[in-house]
């Protein structure tokens, strides 16, 4: 079974600043039809466990009475908070991660996580997350992935440019590594064994810039000691999609998923 990745609580720091630019937001759509599959009302409570700069959060917001945002790293925490003004007063934050989770936080109806479940010790969570789900409720993994599509043939320059600048990651070789379990492993070893999925599937033009962003979001790109490396990072990317995309403009075709696992 694969090991635990070292807990690493402020590995995004550098990276917060630029997620919100760079990384695809997930679909309201999504976060909606999520909210139905478990019968979400402002009678319930979402829990975020690595919000990061608040997506989910504020999108749940929008279904529930009450949203706990957690994440470890304060940059994103205070990107989440500026992100949230104005939109869902229901929604909080709060500085703690997956290894602070117990009983004083409250019951939830649905967790939420983003692109997060693999940093945390999957089985732990799963078991520290039991007592605090309520009955009829569930865990949702939500993610995002390119199709497989002439649109999106772009992506392989962006990913080998990103590749070269993650190899001072060793988290990041570990989940890349044969062995890895997918986090359907861990869901059908916990009580939230019901598993479905819920796609949209949608073609998007994104900007040069926010593909710059993207590439300095991921944290495995800001872990190397070399000075300027972000610097580099940002021109190799904006040289080598500037030939594919003289316009400052591509388009992707992105599948937003959501992992909807709820108890046996």
């Amino acid at each position: 079974m694969s090991a635990p990745l070292p807990f690493e609580p402020h590995r995004f720091r550098v990276a917060a600043a630029h997620y919100r630019a760079g990384r695809p937001a997930y679909p309201p759509a999504l976060i909606r039809r999520a909210a139905e599959a478990v019968g979400l009302d402002d009678g319930h409570r979402v829990l975020d466990l690595g919000c990061g700069p608040g997506p989910l959060a504020i999108g749940f917001g929008y279904f529930a009475g009450e949203v706990l945002g957690l994440d470890p790293e304060p940059n994103m925490l205070a990107a989440a908070r500026e992100a949230a003004q104005g939109l869902t007063p229901n929604v909080r934050f709060r500085q703690a991660s997956s290894y602070d989770l117990g009983p004083e936080l409250g019951l939830f109806r649905l967790v939420a996580m983003g692109r997060s479940f693999h940093w945390m010790d999957r089985a732990d969570t799963l078991n520290r997350l039991d007592p605090l789900v309520e009955a009829g409720g569930a865990v949702v993994l939500f993610n995002d992935s390119h199709c497989d599509l002439p649109d999106n043939a772009w992506c392989k320059t962006w990913d080998d440019i990103v590749d070269r600048y993650s190899t001072a990651d060793a988290t990041r070789k570990s989940r890349k590594a044969e062995g890895w379990l997918r986090h359907e492993a861990f869901l059908l070893a916990s009580p939230f064994c019901r598993l479905e999925q819920i796609s949209i599937i949608a073609r998007q033009v994104s900007t040069v810039e926010s593909l710059v962003a993207r590439a300095l979001s991921m944290s495995s790109t800001s872990q190397g000691p070399a000075d300027g490396a972000a610097d580099d990072l940002a021109r190799e990317v904006r040289e080598a999609l500037d030939r594919i995309a003289p316009d400052g403009r591509l388009t992707e075709v992105v599948e937003w998923s959501a992992l909807v696992a709820k108890r046996r």
